[in-house]
């Protein structure tokens, strides 16, 4: 609830943005809404987004509470597509319901090795995870590049993008969930994101390992002291960190369009922090803030066409706002409600 309050406080903000460039913050608020949810067509999109985004958000929160800084979700969300298109082309004939299993172990194969190197690299080399992982995007972007271009490249379009993997690899055919939102990407993996989201609640609330990983996150020293290992803490959160953002990969491969598009994710890792962080790291709450910034990244969408000033770039002005808000409203859950309460 204290999180709502400063979501609000940004996006309020950054409607009235809107009116330097002499546009009403109302009817710009009117155009989200629409665009996000005014066909069935707009909420599977919305939806879409909204899976990819409890992946990621998934993955940045479980970092945070290992202590850690995930900002490499880009680069393992974009290694897991790319791995599972590459595996997908190399055997293409193996048999259901194996197939299925197959690509998904791939899938959650690479995003945990892409995940886990950082990890590593923090633990036994004290390297710090920011830097780590965002040259890993780098080097992730580089090597995506060049395996779509030059070794599996689409050769029925001029787009960069891979060739399709084979019909017994992707869900559409058992996509019961795209049928109540028609010629939308919406799919499955959304009904696997809220599980997992369920699956990590459950697993800092009652399993013993769950609870090690908070407690090394919130000081290393007294777990250690308690027999707790920090470097085996940051190297599960690194590597559980990779395995969720490979189901934003998989969203798209598997779920949806069943190749690698060259910049497939509008900056999925991203906008994942955001989530995580209007959410307090809380998995549940993930899934509301990843609804709401999913809203809003559709909703942006249609600015280019319904305004005469404002384009879609403005949703990351309104990510931007809402950060701050979150960030605004966390100072004064520091400052206010624990002199009260005595509680943040």
């Amino acid at each position: 609830m204290k999180s709502s309050l400063g979501f609000l406080i940004g996006l309020t903000c950054a409607l009235l943005l809107t009116l330097i460039v002499g546009e009403n913050p109302f009817h710009v608020f009117g155009i989200i809404i629409k665009s996000s949810f005014g066909s069935s067509y707009d909420l599977g999109l919305t939806l879409f987004y909204t899976t990819s985004l409890i992946f990621t958000g998934l993955s940045v929160s479980i970092a945070f509470k290992g202590g850690l800084f995930n900002i490499g979700a880009e680069g393992q969300l974009s290694m897991a597509a790319l791995g599972m298109v590459i595996f997908a082309n190399t055997f293409p004939h193996i048999p259901e319901p194996f197939s299925y299993l197959c690509i998904f172990i791939v899938g959650s194969s690479v995003g945990i090795l892409w995940g886990i190197v950082p990890g590593l690299l923090k633990a036994f080399r004290e390297s710090h995870e920011v830097i780590v992982t965002m040259m890993m995007n780098f080097i992730a972007a580089g090597i995506t590049s060049y395996f779509i271009v030059n070794v599996i490249p689409n050769p029925q379009s001029q787009n960069p993008e891979s060739i399709v993997i084979g019909n017994s690899y992707r869900f559409n055919q058992y996509d019961f969930v795209n049928k109540f939102f028609p010629d939308s990407p919406a799919n499955v993996f959304l009904l696997l994101a809220i599980l997992s989201a369920f699956t990590l609640h459950f697993f800092y609330k009652k399993t013993a390992l769950g609870y090690e990983l908070q407690m090394a996150g919130e000081n290393n020293l007294a777990s250690e002291r308690a027999g707790i290992s920090s470097k085996k803490m940051m190297i599960l959160a690194m590597a559980m960190a990779g395995l969720f953002a490979s189901g934003s990969g998989m969203n798209e491969v598997l779920g949806f369009s069943g190749q690698y598009k060259m910049g497939f994710s509008p900056e999925f890792g991203f906008i994942g922090i955001a989530v995580a962080l209007m959410s307090n790291n809380n998995p549940l709450g993930i899934i509301l803030s990843a609804f709401l910034m999913g809203s809003l990244h559709k909703g942006s969408s249609d600015l280019d066409f319904e305004t005469n000033t404002i384009t879609r770039d403005f949703s990351k002005i309104l990510q931007a706002m809402i950060i701050l808000g979150v960030g605004f409203q966390y100072f004064l859950n520091k400052k206010f409600f624990r002199r009260h309460d005595g509680t943040n």
